[in-house]
């Protein structure tokens, strides 16, 4: 293969990942219709990957997970080389950023609170 064609090819690649990922355009010879379902099973999965990672944050987002859950995954393709635990605390920083979850307490202010009023008697 020469590196034109190389080059064609991942460029080809390029446009598919949007397409899928990212809800770009289907790119040439790619049916439209069944890229939308591809692309609603890929976001399904990465969703329920990070359901199970973060259980507390999407429990607390209730019936407003898997509409914020798409909103983000469209804005914000999984970037190469993260793991899944990575992917799903990135979601979680990003419902902190945009107010969609308030960030919790630190579990040790509650602790040394505690502490310093009983010592303090």
């Amino acid at each position: 293969m020469t590196q034109p064609q190389r080059d064609r090819l991942a460029q080809r690649q390029a446009e598919l990942l949007r397409a899928l990922m990212a809800d770009g355009p289907a790119p040439e010879g790619f049916d439209p219709d069944r890229l939308r379902v591809e692309a609603h099973a890929l976001r399904a999965k990465r969703r329920r990957v990070v359901a199970m990672l973060e259980p507390e944050a999407c429990a607390e987002l209730d019936d407003r997970f898997v509409g914020l859950f798409d909103e983000y995954a469209r804005t914000h393709p999984r970037a190469d080389g993260t793991r899944a635990r990575q992917d799903a605390r990135a979601f979680v920083e990003w419902l902190w950023e945009v107010g969609h979850l308030d960030r919790p307490k630190r579990k040790w202010q509650g602790i040394l609170k505690n502490l310093a009023t009983k010592w303090n008697r």
